[in-house]
C-alpha cells in the first residue's frame, strides 16, 4: 500500500525521535518538524487509522510493524542518498534537502543500484565483510 509523502515524513520523524528518546509524543513531532499541533494531530489520527502507529493512554506514539517498515525504508533512503550526493560534490545542506525529496519518488530499481554502487565505493564495507 502506497502512502503519501507527508505520512512517510511523519513516520520517519517518529522513528528518528524514538532512537533519540524513550518516549515520543505528538508535541515532540511538532517540535521536530515545525508543523502546528493541529496538523500533527490530524496526521497522527490518520496514521493510527491506517495501522502505521499506535498511541497509548499517555499519548506516547509507537510505530507498528507496518509503520516501522516504512520509516526504516525512508530513513535508509535518506541516509544513503545524502551520502551519495555529498560524495559526488553536492554541498551537505543541499544534499540533505534534496535527499528528503528524492527518497519519496525514487524507484526501487534506481535505489538498489545506487545502494550497490555506494557499497562498492565504500572501503569500510569491504573491511567489515571480512571480520
Amino acid at each position: 500500500m502506497k502512502i503519501y509523502e507527508s505520512a512517510e515524513n511523519y513516520l520517519e520523524t517518529i522513528y528518528i525521535l524514538s532512537k533519540q528518546q524513550s518516549e515520543v509524543r505528538s508535541i515532540d513531532v511538532a517540535s521536530e518538524t515545525g508543523f502546528t499541533k493541529p496538523s500533527v494531530s490530524r496526521a497522527v489520527k490518520n496514521l493510527r487509522a491506517s495501522g502505521h502507529i499506535l498511541m497509548d493512554a499517555k499519548g506516547h506514539l509507537t510505530l507498528t510493524p507496518l509503520g516501522l517498515q516504512v520509516a526504516e525504508q525512508m530513513y535508509e533512503r535518506h541516509q544513503l542518498l545524502s551520502q551519495f550526493l555529498i560524495q559526488i560534490g553536492v554541498t551537505a545542506e543541499t544534499a540533505l534537502a534534496d535527499a528528503c525529496r528524492i527518497e519519496h519518488v525514487i524507484s526501487e530499481e534506481s535505489f538498489a543500484h545506487i545502494k550497490s554502487y555506494m557499497a562498492k565505493m565504500s572501503p569500510e564495507t569491504d573491511k567489515n565483510s571480512d571480520t
